[in-house]
């Protein structure tokens, strides 16, 4: 088993701008209970201060498997309810458990100590995806990665746990991969991968839908029809040896729809490819390209709105570029049966950032999207900060690119060092933002950060 299991990150990036536009002041904000300084970015995105979630040392042994001697905290996820409830789950390398922990909506932690929902205290727990189904708080479904070895080449197995009590406890978790194969994990090429590859989505009939790659190629999907006491058996969607997928997104629209885009591995000019299901993820459609191009697509975010209008975020490196990546929107209203041509987020270039990757999209209130990036500042190191934009014009541009506010100021990098194939940010109907980031700060500490934001009214 190589190190490299680890999961090695390819975000490098092309330069682009970015732009800090906020100034503190004091406001309180009644929907959110506010009455502490808020910045406002240059996106008029309101920002009450960051929330230290968990905090740890930040030690990182050599590469030993499950008895790696790591010492920090990583890999947090979020949701966001319509009352403005917050959860968020978190991995702490020490005890080599997930955390699990709620807020209110003016961010007061509800629980006098985080709530342990993996309980594998010998295996990796790693990378989650988390969903409060129908904007209620009380159901919490959580998705992530454990680092078992099961007879492969590679450790990996994908689990689910979920609460019926709002999160005070979660049910023993169940192994939805159960095989040998290197589950979890979003191949590039035989050395670089990201783990985490996997997702999370829940259809409007209450629906759940699992998604996961491994890093022998091939793409799975599960589902349960009865909020996650069993499940059906996986279904092969695509993927191989030969044309590994990776990264998968997925959502389910109004009527029941389930979509899925993945990226592909093992080639410089891999493009992403779509396929959707009518029957409950029972059967899927041929795939289809998104949008041919000679570059590298990678990392794609889906969502859909009410009108079911697909909308997808990605990140592309141009064929003609030793270096990184940059951003790309394109989306797919019904009953078209492709996505449009996409286009940059961020069209012009700047010298304070080298490159964007890893995007996750999400649809405001009013039903425009908004896309939160990992920040490069040099595509030869870790990211710093988190990136934002907001679309506008219906969805035919970006607003100046912003960083939310603190994360690019705090000591250290941007965590997720197993992979940054992650989801940091949540949007509910009423505009409230929660983001989550992680940092690492080497031989002084390592901590978990929540932003809760509000985004502009109408």
């Amino acid at each position: 088993m190589t190190c490299r299991s680890r999961g090695i990150f390819i975000a490098i990036g092309l330069g682009l701008a970015l732009v800090i536009g906020g100034i503190a002041f004091l406001i309180e904000t009644p929907s959110l209970g506010w009455t502490t300084a808020v910045q406002r970015d240059s996106s008029r995105v309101e920002w009450a201060d960051p929330i230290e979630v968990a905090a740890g040392a930040a030690y990182r042994g050599p590469w030993r498997m499950n008895d790696s001697n790591w010492h920090f905290v990583d890999d947090p996820a979020v949701a966001l309810a319509d009352d403005g409830t917050v959860g968020v789950a978190w991995t702490d390398h020490t005890t080599q458990n997930l955390y699990f922990q709620r807020f209110t909506a003016n961010g007061t932690p509800q629980f006098d100590a985080p709530v342990n929902l993996s309980r594998s205290p010998e295996v990796f727990s790693w990378l989650p995806r988390m969903v409060f189904p129908n904007g209620g708080a009380d159901r919490v479904y959580v998705l992530w990665q454990e680092i078992v070895f099961s007879g492969g080449t590679h450790g990996g197995e994908v689990f689910f746990a979920r609460s019926t009590d709002g999160g005070r406890t979660f049910e023993s978790p169940v192994n939805l991969s159960n095989s040998a194969a290197g589950d979890g994990k979003g191949r590039l090429t035989p050395r670089r991968w990201d783990n985490g590859s996997l997702d999370l989505a829940v259809g409007p009939d209450g629906t759940i839908y699992a998604a996961w790659t491994e890093y022998e190629g091939r793409l799975w999907v599960r589902r349960s029809t009865d909020g996650g006491t069993a499940f059906s058996d996986p279904v092969h969607v695509v993927g191989s040896d030969s044309l590994p997928a990776r990264g998968p997104s997925l959502v389910v629209d109004s009527e029941g729809t389930v979509h899925l885009v993945w990226a592909t591995g093992g080639s410089a000019s891999a493009d992403l490819r779509y396929t959707r299901s009518s029957d409950r993820g029972r059967t899927f459609s041929a795939p289809t390209t998104v949008a041919e191009s000679d570059g590298h697509s990678d990392a794609p975010s889906l969502a859909v709105d009410r009108d079911g209008v697909l909308h997808l975020a990605y990140a592309e490196r141009p064929s003609s570029s030793d270096r990184g990546y940059h951003l790309r929107y394109t989306r797919r209203p019904p009953p078209a049966d492709s996505f449009r041509a996409s286009t940059r987020v961020i069209p012009e270039p700047s010298a304070s950032v080298d490159g964007r990757h890893y995007p996750t999209l999400r649809m405001g209130p009013s039903g425009s999207p908004l896309v939160l990036w990992e920040r490069f500042p040099s595509w030869r190191r870790r990211p710093q900060g988190l990136g934002m934009a907001l679309a506008r014009n219906g969805a035919q541009s970006f607003s100046a690119p912003s960083v939310v506010p603190h994360s690019a100021s705090a000591p250290g990098f941007n965590g997720s060092q197993q992979g940054l194939l992650a989801e940091k940010i949540s949007v509910n109907g009423h505009g409230h933002i929660a983001v989550v980031n992680s940092t690492f700060d080497r031989g002084e500490k390592s901590a978990i950060w929540l932003y809760q934001g509000r985004l502009p009214q109408p």
